[in-house]
């Protein structure tokens, strides 16, 4: 039986944000940012148009996913060394060891994730990516997310969807 793989990776599938991440020692690397990229394929059986997907669809729901998180604060919502709160004036506030940071609610998106590294950012691009597919994910058999965060540097996450 043949193998079928589709890949899109685009210009414009950027996004620039800012995140931080956490070390086993409890201390964080400085705030920064970065101008990610993703990049992502897919594997399935053909359908009746002897496609296994629309390239077209997956550009646009890549470009979606990178427009919800273009110019933003990542930050990780399951980080016990990085606490976020809400307060009720709108704001987002994230404490690292003496550090205090204050963003703005629509400049934060908060990551179901454990720390905002690119191999976790781009597992979260993932699981969203699957949910804006769901109603053909049931015949894709994998899905492969790369996530660059700068040329020559990215994480890959690739998931068997079959059984």
């Amino acid at each position: 039986m043949d193998l079928y793989r589709i890949s899109v990776s685009k210009d414009g599938n950027q996004f620039a944000a800012a995140h931080f991440i956490t070390y086993g020692n409890g201390q964080s690397e400085p705030l920064h940012g970065h101008n990610y990229r993703i990049a992502a394929a897919i594997w399935g059986p053909l359908d009746d148009h002897h496609l296994v997907f629309d390239f077209v669809r997956l550009k646009r729901e890549i470009e979606a996913i990178a427009a919800e998180l273009d110019h933003r604060v990542l930050l990780a919502a399951d980080n016990p060394a990085l606490p976020v709160e809400r307060s009720a004036d709108g704001e987002v506030v994230v404490r690292s060891g003496a550090h205090r940071y204050v963003f703005p609610v629509r400049d934060v998106v908060v990551l179901d994730i454990p720390n905002t590294t690119a191999e976790m950012i781009a597992a979260w691009i993932a699981d969203r990516l699957l949910e804006r597919l769901a109603e053909d994910a049931g015949r894709l058999t994998r899905i492969e997310v790369e996530l660059e965060e700068t040329t020559g540097q990215s994480a890959i996450v690739r998931r068997d969807l079959s059984g």
